[in-house]
Order: structure tokens, then C-alpha cells, then sequence
């Protein structure tokens, strides 16, 4: 890591010059190239021809235009001044185009801001480039990958002489950004040859190494010069530099050039940027009220979890802890009772033949814990699917039993990267709420919108919004195009009547899906306006035809009777007129073996293991959900949405009694017993300090309620209750009856009430 400076050095910066004189040589040799080839390409579109089209905006009106000659800036500009300074980039016929890029056909525009999740991409990855164009400056650095972050970007890069950045250079880096802004520096895209990439970016092995890899012979790709700078990029950018208004270095650190510890160490420098200066202010402020919010600070000062390097990644829930996971868990399984919900237990690891099957060998293998046992391949399983096949699958299903809704909190096993592991939000071991429907193709747009009510059920529990996206067939994608198309109208379907309904938008996310089909993706907004994926909802035609799964169609039962059958029940009676084998077994048939590290840039191969359905039966279709995701993750979200200040029913600490004077003890004790009797967790506090001090304590450790008794309260048999979140009984509580406080704490628990009003 790169070694700390201190903290006059990181004030007044070094001695060194701000930037380096002369500039690297490459500054020359690149640029000479770039103007080379964009004046030929200036030449080969002045011979275009100018074509009347016509422009279809968001509003549905239409503008003319000429084709290699408007450019969506001239559009936003004529439409009105102030949305020509908002906008950030457009997008043309769902491809995001510069605004200074010549349109070439009639086509749809659309303009977004910073506000929208593309547009702010856009922007962060364009304020990249200017730290790039910084680094270089100073450092004359080799530079890596410059991506946009959830929350800003960064640059990696190589100094010379494998040097390390420090925090006395954010000072200075910053500065050469901000001329690089002020000078209102145009974004230039240009396309380039393989061959001249490698030309123009000879003296970067890094670069040269992701053009080899990335980029295939014979053909093009672009990039983009501002200023001095030109990078290899697919783009695209706002107009010029000077539309980045705020621009700031947050940190710096080392990291390993393509994320892979056998390569060489890289230096990484953290930025971010906004519109306006107001939003960089009030996005410090959000990073400092998150630190006080960090679960890993809020979890050791409440004693909930801890990590040990004996076990990287996985987390050691302490008493306090298992409460809240036990409260969150408790609840799931009350709403899966009241909304026909299933729960199963399956095993933790399983004979690699499984996962060849399913298709994760395939696609996940390098994710997965894996290992030998009596000369076979085994690993740990990372998700519940495959076995809810082979439990579906394990005896013959009649259509009277589906929909099936399966639940399973079954622990999962990832092998993420050490250097991915991030608290409780990146783990490796952990548990989710996983279930599965098993249903008929019929049945898929109910079980949709029921999902849709539990989503907004339980987010609405903790006070949480939330967003949608749809997730469509990716390249790697398993199953044939029809099927995919047939699942993706399904859940558009779904989405657009539930947007009908509740006004819910959903964004579409193009080639995202799962291999096995489209998903759901759900992000959740907290308190302080931060976005998480926790739930999805994945449509599966494909896993059913893999393992072979099938139940008897209603049409079947009505032609031959059957036995009435459902999940408690034996399985339906053979026919006499088509006798089947005593034991119907769904087994196990390895697929072809394929190479972990094999690319994936069609679609991917057919393991050998579908076979014809049974005359008479259907293919189930699988719905995988889930809506915390995973525990470990969710508790970490709602440790820094509630800031450590938990609903009076998740609580690890709920009630606080305090004895006035010592002779109040037993009552303290007697109470203590009493409300641990009803199922409440209650501490108290007869220690030496004074009562002063232990309402301090019992405020700092976030009781919900502290009782303090003295001899009016053990006389009265009563208590004075000091609410946390009323600050008007934090001098002088309510006394209330103990049997009256009791009633009053069951209604608050049962209710599940995120405020603490007492009624």
C-alpha cells in the first residue's frame, strides 16, 4: 500500500514542480497520430451525403434535421438554454451519443441530466479522464483503467520507477484538474485501427495488453482526446471539460492491474464530481454522516459481529447480533406461513455432476468452493436452485400442487476475492432468503404480482423505496431466443401493470439477465439516499428443461381420475393403462465438460441431459426470489439506515432498568425477570456508578427504553419509561403500571412499528 504522509506534508504538498517540464514524450507522438487520422476522418465524412431526417424527441414531437451535419446539441440548444446546460449526454435510438457527434439518420433522441443513472456514468466517467489528464501531467505515468464508480471514479496507474502516490499529491492533482476545467478542454472521439492503437499507445504495456486482449484483428474501436490527453475508450463524454463544475480527490490506494495479485501493482486515486458546488458540499456531508453510520463501526461498538483472519469473510454473529437475525428471520418465515410459503432444508455441498447440469460449472465454477472427495469433484454450494430441482424432481408433481412456493434459509458459500471483501456488505459465507416458485406458465403473471405486494410489504416495513429494472437475455445465455423473448414479455407485463397500479417506474437493462433468464433487479434507497441491490426476481424456463422436471397437466387428471394431491400427500397413483417404473427418478447426467476460463460470446452450449416430456405432463416454470438478499448484507444496510438506533421489535437492546438507590435493587431484578419472562430483551444496571452515569450509558448503547425505579416505583408497582425517541421523557420519564408498560411494549413489538410510540 502506499505508505502515509503526514499531515503538514499533506497540507503544503512536496517540493517537486506542480507539473512535469518538459511533458512526457509521448504527449507528441500520440497526438500527432490522432490529428493524422482525424483529418482524414474529417475528409471522409465532408463527402457524406446530406440526407433530410427526421428526429423523434422524448415527447413525441419531431424535428428535421440533415444527416452528418445536426448534432443532438443543436437540438437541446434550440429547445431551450437551460436544458442545454443540464443535459449531460443524449441518447440516440438507445445508444448513448455525444451531443457534438453528428446524427447520420433518422432516429429517436432523448437528453439526459445528471439526475439519471447514465448520465451521471457519463459524467464520472469524463471527470475520470480529467484526473488521467492530471496524472499524467505530474507524474508521467503509465495509465491503466479510469471507470465511473457508484459514487464518483477513479484512474489506476503506473509511476515511474514504481513510485506511490501519497496524500500529498491530492492537492496538487486537484489543481491540474481544475485548469484542465477551467480551460473548457473539447471531448474528441475518434475511431482507430488495431494496428494504429497499438502504434499510438506503444510506450504502455498495460494499454497494449487490454487492445491484444479486448480488441479483435482487423478491426476498430475509439478514443477520445481532451487536451493533452487521449485514452482508449469506448466513450461517450459530455461536450468539454468545463461542464464539471466541482471536482474533488477523495483518497488514494494501491491495487493490482486487472484486479489479479500476480500482476503488477498499480497506484489507484479516487475522485468525484458534480454539476455544482452545492452537491459536492452536501455529498461530504453525506460521506461523514456515513462514517458515523459504517456498520463495521456501529457492529463492534454494539458488540453484533466480528471478523477473523481465520476465516476471512465470514462472520462471527455475537448475542446482540443473532437477535436482529433471529427478528428478521422470525418475520419471513410469519409472512411465508400467511402467504403459502413452504419452508425445505437442503444439503450444503454436491457432487460437481449437479452443477454441470444446472450450468453453473460453466458460468460460476471460479466463484465456487470446490473440492475432492472420494476422487470426485464437489463444491459448496453458492445458491439453492439446483437442489430445489431435485426436489421437485423427486417424485411426480400434479398440477393441483403448483403454484409450489419453496423457502430455504440454507447457508451459501462464495469464493469472492480477499481483496473484494468488504465488511458484511462482500462476504463469502452467508445466508439468504431464498425461495423458488415452481408454477405453470399460466400462473407466471399472479406469482409476479404477488411477489411485487411482498417486495412492497416488507421494504415498506423499514421505511425503504424502491426502484426496478428489468435484466435481459445476456450473450452467454442458455436456451433458445424464443423462450427468452417469451420470459422477457412476461415480466414487462408484470412491471407495466404494477406500474398501472402503484406508479412504480422500471428501467430496462439490456443483456444483463441471468444465464438461465431474465431477472428483476430491485435497488432499495436508505435514509441517507443510498442505492442497494438486495432483491430479485429471476424468470427461468431453462433450469425446469435441464433437470427434466414435469407434473401432470390438468387435462391428463381429467382423462384418467388421480389421487388428490398436494404437499402433505402420497404421490398420485400410477395409471393402469400406462404403467411407469414403482420409483420414478430424475437423475443426474453430467454435461460435457467446459473449460472454466473458456469465453463465453455466444451461446453457450447445451449440456446433453433434456430428454422428451412424459406423455401427459408440462413443464413447471421457476421463479428464483429473494427480498433481503442476503442476511449478512441486509443487516449491514439496516445497521446504517437506523444508525445503529434499531425498531423497539429488532432491538438487541430494548429495555435498560436502573435502580435510584440501592435498595431498589431487587425490584430492579424482579422487573428484569418479569419482562425476560414476556420475551423481552431487558438488561440492568445495579453496578456502582452513579444513576446519572448509567442513563448516559444505557442512551449511548440505543436502549429503546430506560426504566428507572426508585421506592415510589416498587410501592406503586410502576415505572418510570424514558423513551429514546421522545426527548421530552428523557428528564423525567412516565410512570407507568408494570402490567400496563407490558402491554404497551406486546402491541410496539407485534405491531412492528419503526417509531417507539407507546399506546
Amino acid at each position: 500500500m502506499a505508505p502515509k504522509a503526514g499531515k503538514k506534508q499533506a497540507e503544503e504538498g512536496d517540493n517537486r514542480p506542480l507539473e512535469l517540464s518538459p511533458p512526457p514524450d509521448y504527449f507528441a507522438t500520440r497526438n500527432a497520430l490522432f490529428d493524422k487520422r482525424k483529418a482524414e476522418r474529417e475528409e471522409w465524412v465532408a463527402k457524406q451525403p446530406r440526407e433530410d431526417i427526421e428526429i423523434t424527441l422524448g415527447d413525441g414531437k419531431s424535428q428535421q434535421g440533415k444527416s452528418w451535419e445536426t448534432t443532438p446539441a443543436q437540438i437541446v440548444r434550440a429547445i431551450s438554454k437551460s436544458l442545454s446546460e443540464r443535459t449531460v449526454i443524449s441518447r440516440v435510438n438507445g445508444e448513448l451519443w455525444d451531443l457534438e457527434r453528428p446524427l447520420e439518420g433518422s432516429c429517436k433522441l432523448e437528453f439526459l441530466d445528471f439526475e439519471h443513472e447514465e448520465g451521471k456514468k457519463v459524467f464520472w466517467h469524463s471527470s475520470a479522464h480529467i484526473l488521467g489528464e492530471a496524472a499524467e501531467k505530474r507524474f508521467g505515468c503509465s495509465l491503466c483503467i479510469g471507470p465511473p464508480t457508484t459514487d464518483g471514479f477513479y484512474y489506476e496507474m503506473a509511476l515511474p520507477e514504481q513510485a506511490a502516490i501519497t496524500a500529498a499529491d491530492h492537492k496538487p492533482l486537484k489543481q491540474i484538474a481544475e485548469k484542465a476545467i477551467k480551460e473548457k478542454q473539447p471531448f474528441e472521439r475518434l475511431e482507430l485501427s488495431k494496428q494504429d492503437l497499438l502504434e499510438m499507445f506503444a510506450y504502455n504495456k498495460y494499454k497494449k495488453h487490454i487492445i491484444n486482449d479486448k480488441i479483435a484483428d482487423g478491426t476498430r474501436t475509439t478514443v477520445y482526446r481532451c487536451g493533452p490527453l487521449i485514452d482508449l475508450c469506448r466513450g461517450p463524454h459530455v461536450p468539454h471539460t468545463g461542464r464539471i463544475k466541482a471536482f474533488e480527490i477523495m483518497k488514494n490506494s494501491a491495487s493490482y492491474f486487472l484486479g489479479d495479485a500476480k500482476n503488477d501493482s498499480l497506484q489507484r486515486v479516487y475522485g468525484v464530481s458534480f454539476p455544482d458546488k452545492k452537491a459536492l458540499d452536501e455529498h461530504k456531508h453525506m460521506l461523514e454522516e456515513a462514517a458515523k453510520r459504517d456498520h463495521r463501526k456501529i457492529g463492534q461498538e454494539q458488540e453484533l459481529f466480528f471478523f477473523h483472519e481465520m476465516s476471512p469473510g465470514s462472520a462471527f454473529f455475537l448475542p446482540h447480533g443473532m437477535i436482529i437475525y433471529n427478528a428478521l428471520q422470525s418475520f419471513l418465515r410469519e409472512e411465508y406461513w400467511n402467504r403459502g410459503y413452504q419452508e425445505v432444508n437442503s444439503p450444503n455441498m454436491y457432487n460437481s455432476a449437479l452443477w454441470k447440469q444446472s450450468g453453473h460449472w460453466q458460468h460460476y465454477k471460479d466463484d465456487m468452493f470446490t473440492f475432492d472427495v472420494e476422487k470426485d469433484q464437489w463444491a459448496l454450494k453458492p445458491m439453492n436452485c439446483p437442489g430445489h430441482c431435485l426436489l421437485f424432481g423427486h417424485r411426480e408433481r400434479s398440477y393441483r400442487e403448483l403454484p409450489m412456493r419453496i423457502a430455504d434459509f440454507g447457508v451459501l458459500h462464495r469464493n469472492e476475492a480477499s481483496g473484494a471483501l468488504t465488511g458484511m456488505t462482500r462476504v463469502r459465507r452467508f445466508m439468504q432468503d431464498d425461495t423458488h416458485v415452481f408454477c405453470t406458465e399460466a400462473q407466471v403473471g399472479s406469482e409476479i404480482k404477488l411477489l411485487f405486494d411482498f417486495l412492497k410489504d416488507v421494504y415498506g416495513l423499514f421505511g425503504f423505496t424502491f426502484k426496478m429494472k428489468l435484466s435481459t437475455r445476456p450473450d452467454n445465455h442458455l436456451g433458445d431466443v424464443e423462450t427468452w423473448d417469451r420470459a422477457e414479455a412476461k415480466l414487462t407485463v408484470a412491471l407495466n401493470e404494477f406500474k398501472a397500479e402503484t406508479g412504480t417506474q422500471w428501467e430496462l437493462n439490456p443483456g444483463d439477465g441471468a444465464f438461465y433468464g431474465p431477472k428483476i433487479d430491485i435497488t432499495i434507497s436508505d435514509a441517507l439516499k443510498r442505492e442497494f441491490q438486495c432483491a430479485t426476481i429471476q424468470l427461468d424456463f431453462q433450469l425446469p428443461q435441464q433437470f427434466n422436471l414435469e407434473y401432470r397437466t390438468q387435462e391428463e387428471a381429467q382423462a384418467r381420475p388421480e389421487a388428490q394431491t398436494n404437499g402433505d400427500s402420497k404421490p398420485a397413483e400410477k395409471p393402469t393403462e400406462a404403467p411407469k417404473p414403482a420409483e420414478k427418478q430424475l437423475p443426474i447426467h453430467p454435461a460435457p465438460s467446459v473449460e472454466a476460463n473458456a469465453p463465453h460470446t455466444h451461446q453457450a452450449k447445451e449440456p446433453e441431459t433434456r430428454r422428451a416430456l412424459t406423455p401427459g405432463c408440462a413443464r413447471p416454470v421457476m421463479i428464483h426470489r429473494a427480498i433481503y438478499g442476503s442476511f449478512e448484507r441486509f443487516i449491514a444496510i439496516l445497521t446504517e439506515h437506523f444508525a445503529g438506533k434499531w425498531p423497539f421489535w429488532l432491538s438487541p437492546r430494548q429495555i435498560l432498568v436502573i435502580p435510584v438507590m440501592v435498595s431498589a435493587n431487587d425490584y430492579v431484578l424482579e422487573l428484569q425477570t418479569l419482562f425476560r419472562k414476556e420475551g423481552f430483551h431487558a438488561d440492568v444496571d445495579v453496578s456502582g456508578n452513579t444513576m446519572q452515569k448509567k442513563i448516559r450509558t444505557g442512551q449511548l448503547s440505543q436502549y429503546n427504553f430506560i426504566c428507572v425505579v426508585g421506592q415510589q416505583e416498587k410501592e406503586g408497582r410502576s415505572v418510570n419509561i424514558r423513551n429514546r425517541d421522545d426527548p421530552e421523557t428523557q428528564k423525567m420519564g412516565e410512570l407507568v403500571p408494570v402490567d400496563r408498560a407490558v402491554e404497551m411494549w406486546k402491541s410496539l413489538r407485534g405491531e412492528r412499528r419503526l417509531d417507539s410510540r407507546l399506546v
